[in-house]
């Protein structure tokens, strides 16, 4: 019997990894910061303050370029893109246990910000071939 649980709970334990893995931290967002705007979204240096709070802060988890590290998710990527400026904010406050992500609630606001300004610019949709242009 306490077999048959401990192979229970491992089972859980990987269906709630595999659940935090798919983006499903987005649905614990609550509303009103969902739709939270970045006060930093029109400040041209905000995103390179962010690259090195980046740099300090975040580079050891999720590679120097943001591209992954581990079992450490890529930051340029589609699910980070789609996110609102509130629901990154979140996630840097409250961090996602399930995946190791610590909370930065301790982090100054404005660098949090700094941090989402940052995840935009390594984010920007790329630029579609003008039609008839060599490739």
């Amino acid at each position: 019997m306490k077999r048959l649980s401990a192979v229970t709970m491992v089972g859980v334990g990987a269906c709630l990894l595999m659940g935090a893995a798919d983006g499903s931290w987005l649905r614990r967002v609550p509303a009103g910061d969902h739709v939270r705007v970045s006060p930093l979204a029109d400040q041209k240096t905000a995103a390179e303050a962010g690259s090195h709070v980046y740099a300090a802060e975040c580079s050891h988890c999720h590679g120097a370029q943001a591209q992954g590290k581990g079992s450490r998710p890529a930051l340029i990527s589609a699910r980070v893109s789609g996110a609102s400026d509130g629901d990154l904010a979140w996630l840097l406050r409250n961090g996602n246990s399930w995946k190791g992500m610590p909370s930065w609630s301790s982090m100054p606001e404005p660098e949090r910000w700094q941090l989402v300004a940052y995840m935009r610019s390594i984010n920007l949709p790329a630029a579609k071939p003008v039609e008839g242009a060599a490739q």
